[in-house]
């Protein structure tokens, strides 16, 4: 469905861009975990990735640390063919590391090490503006959010990606051990909430922001707001569903193999963007979108089948490949 980048439009994605470090083994705490796997990740670098994976044209901004890690990860970037002109490097902070337990069902929680790291000191006079201004579709987390200098530096790209006349797509992405409080995340993810022309949450999301116990239509409507032209809500093993001004439905979901659902979410964001930044009318047909979804789904599907979120990252040819067999 995505194809080659040659006349692509640009996505750029903000953010933060860490090492996971995956137990080798699922189902055991940290401390019982024989070795680890060092897996770069990142929501809005995954999505990136994601995004060039599959024929697209992507950008990163966001800030790492001048060490071998943020050295290794601005490579990984170049390596997937996602620009690395918005990355700055800080002397003075280390690159974020989480540690991630893999529940036997391939769910995940996380252990940070960010105190702070070189993200969260992202300066708005550090942004690449001309960049960021070069944009067809700029795509943001709430991660960045929780300090200062980088949520105005969040805020700044995102009133100048605007201005240029980007979309805007947000994708929370719930890390609740990040934040001072539960209020607090509630507060600041919705926020910027109004801004946002393409939103995606998950159904645990979707619960937490609206302190509803359903992910129904009616929960899902309640975060509705005029600006908004695509709301999506993602179920998992269960697919996702979909809202727009004219139209609502479901997607279906591909059943396979999950090992770890790490960057599934963010494989679906960047399906969904690759298809749409280039014709933003699919937003309007609803045919043409739930192609685009199950294209999507198809994605964030194949992610889940390998350990670590970029290695996982499927191409269009393996996406295909899936489709045809469905």
């Amino acid at each position: 469905m995505a194809a080659s980048n040659g006349e692509k439009s640009l996505i750029v994605s903000f953010g933060e861009m860490l090492i996971d470090f995956v137990p080798t083994v699922s189902g055991v705490s940290l401390a019982e975990a024989p070795g680890f796997i060092k897996a770069p990740g990142g929501p809005p670098a995954n999505v990136a990735i994601a995004v060039s994976r599959l024929g697209g044209r992507a950008a990163f901004v966001g800030k790492l640390g001048d060490d071998e890690f943020g050295h290794m990860l601005a490579g990984i970037l170049k390596q997937n063919g996602v620009s690395a002109e918005g990355i700055n490097f800080d002397t003075g902070a280390r690159t974020a590391l989480a540690f991630v337990t893999l529940r036997s069902d391939g769910e995940r929680d996380f252990m940070f090490y960010r105190n702070p790291s070189a993200d969260m000191l992202l300066r708005p006079d550090e942004l690449n503006l001309d960049l960021i201004k070069s944009a067809k579709v700029f795509h943001y987390g709430s991660i960045s959010l929780i300090v200062e200098p980088c949520r105005s530096a969040h805020l700044k790209a995102m009133e100048v990606a605007k201005e240029a006349g980007a979309l805007l797509s947000y994708d929370p992405n719930l890390r609740l051990p990040l934040w001072p409080s539960k209020e607090e995340a509630k507060k600041q993810i919705l926020s910027i909430w109004d801004k946002a022309e393409v939103i995606k949450v998950s159904d645990e999301e979707l619960m937490f922001l609206t302190g509803s116990d359903n992910v129904d239509d009616e929960t899902a409507l309640s975060l509705w707001h005029d600006n908004l032209k695509l709301l999506l809500v993602t179920l998992g093993e269960k697919g996702c569903k979909y809202y727009t001004k004219s139209f609502r439905g479901s997607v279906d979901p591909f059943h396979v193999n999950t090992v770890d659902t790490t960057g599934a979410g963010d494989s679906f964001v960047g399906a969904l963007l690759c298809n749409i930044v280039d014709d933003r009318s699919v937003l309007e047909e609803e045919a043409r979108l739930r192609e685009v979804l199950r294209f999507a789904n198809a994605c964030g599907a194949i992610t889940t089948t390998k350990k670590g979120a970029i290695p996982a990252l499927p191409t269009v040819s393996e996406v295909q490949t899936l489709l045809n067999g469905n």
